[in-house]
């Protein structure tokens, strides 16, 4: 990384990268699917070594699958990556909170008192995202919340307490919930259903739950994929008083299991990262190369009265020197050589070619061209009478003849180059007429066919109209 390249635009893009692929890491490392990733990372690492040492056949191959693979990576890790859009989009939604203050302690006292009784029971508290798409089943409840109600919800002979109670607004939403199931290995198979059920909508979901299990007669809450054990009542109400402050993405993200000594590690390594990715991109992309490229060349329209004549010039041959990126990216059709001829007065003219005819990227420069000019031929016009003669194609069918071939109008005033009229313009001819098929008096319509110096009055070629008589032949 050179001074020049060092600026405020740099250090955030840098930064900006950092932010990503920190967001990303802790977002995989929550759902548990940092296995793939890490596969992926040490392909990419290969890919660096490979493109520090210059291997010329690792990098094709790279460049041509990267396409595929991140449409691949992206069809992968859609869970994942909507997740992080779902967190971004929820940052100002605020989480309604419970207004009356004995809330807290009325479900943490529940939450006791089923665990010292061994009654399990699963209660949902969601965040700022709408979990409707997550859970299913379930029973409307929208009731007060009451020890003794809370209490009966999850009595082994109530119709639902085996699914989860959904608590919103302070108020018992609905019971008998059916949770997500979690798919990732970071739960021990131990846990029963309601821990991994917990485990998945916590992973999918900025919700917490809380669990309690009537085999360990504990309490345990379940927030971004993190399972956390609670033993007293103080520090159930804590949790849940937490999870109902207001936060920012920041602190979602960092809410994970982790001192801010490894928080600062993942932050630094994030920022080790980007450096390498941007200077690996930035060097490969921004590497000094030149390419020869064939363009075509473009005439303007000519002023009034002249005309252009001779051999045309229909492509140049470009020695182009820039960045990698900018010459991959090039398209002969969109960079054509532009000759001007609007301005030209008659006689002949020599148009150098140079980087002002020419519709470069910026960035990229012009080394060499050929032909280094192109000579440009322009006549004044003449205006003569020439006569319109049908192209006929093949014969009349047997038994037929052709008596007349009449072409109307038989002759059209044209625009010829000064000097060429009297010479080598005898007449203009039209588009083929097949007389294979023709079997009785025909009328067709056809265009006009002229050599290029050779121009209508009128701006536009007119349609002409061939009349063919045919009759049949007389036997002897």
């Amino acid at each position: 990384m050179t001074y020049q390249q060092l600026s405020w635009q740099t250090v955030l893009d840098i930064l900006v990268i950092s932010a990503g692929l920190f967001f990303l890491y802790r977002t995989l490392l929550r759902l548990g699917t940092w296995k793939i990733v890490s596969g992926i990372l040490v392909a990419a690492l290969f890919f660096v070594v490979a493109s520090l040492l210059d291997l010329k056949g690792v990098e094709w191959v790279y460049r041509n699958v990267s396409h595929v693979a991140v449409i691949s990576l992206i069809v992968l890790f859609q869970p994942e990556l909507r997740k992080m859009f779902e967190r971004a989009a929820s940052i100002r939604k605020k989480i309604d909170k419970p207004q009356d203050p004995g809330f807290f302690k009325l479900i943490a006292e529940s939450l006791v008192r089923m665990a010292e009784s061994g009654t399990g029971a699963i209660i949902v508290f969601p965040g700022r995202e709408n979990i409707a798409q997550w859970v299913s089943a379930g029973f409307r409840l929208e009731a007060q919340p009451s020890l003794p109600l809370i209490l009966s919800i999850f009595d082994h002979h109530s119709p639902g307490h085996d699914g989860a109670l959904i608590v919103k607004n302070g108020r018992l939403d609905a019971l008998g919930v059916r949770l997500p199931v979690s798919q990732n290995e970071r739960l021990s198979s131990d846990y029963g259903t309601r821990h991994h059920a917990a485990m998945g909508l916590s992973e999918k979901s900025d919700a917490l739950v809380a669990v309690v299990s009537e085999e360990r007669h504990q309490v345990a809450m379940f927030k971004n994929g993190q399972m956390t054990p609670l033993k007293t009542q103080t520090d159930i109400v804590a949790a849940i008083q937490n999870h109902y402050r207001a936060e920012g993405i920041f602190k979602q993200f960092l809410s994970t299991k982790g001192s801010f000594r490894t928080i600062g590690l993942e932050i630094a390594s994030s920022v080790a990262v980007a450096v390498v990715l941007w200077v690996t991109i930035i060097s490969g992309q921004g590497e000094m190369i030149e390419k020869v490229i064939s363009v075509p060349v473009e005439y303007t329209a000519t002023a009034e009265n002249v005309v252009m004549t001779g051999e045309k010039a229909k492509e140049a041959r470009l020695h182009l020197s820039g960045s990698r990126s900018d010459l991959a990216d090039l398209s002969p059709s969109t960079m054509g050589v532009k000759i001007d001829l609007a301005k030209m007065a008659a006689g002949k003219q020599t148009v150098f070619i140079s980087q002002d005819n020419l519709r470069l990227p910026k960035g990229v420069r012009l080394l060499d061209v050929d032909p280094a000019s192109i000579e440009v031929n322009i006549s004044k016009l003449s205006r003569i009478l020439l006569p319109v003669k049908p192209q006929l194609v093949g014969s009349i069918p047997d038994g037929l003849r052709m008596t007349a071939a009449r072409v109307v109008p038989e002759s059209l005033l044209v625009f010829v180059p000064s000097g060429d009229a009297e010479k080598s313009y005898k007449n203009i001819t039209t588009t083929p007429v097949y007389l294979d098929n023709i079997r009785e008096n025909t009328m067709v319509y056809c265009k006009v066919v002229a050599p290029q110096s050779v121009q209508p009055v009128d701006k536009r070629w007119p349609d002409v109209e061939i009349q063919v008589m045919v009759e049949a032949k007389s036997v002897k």
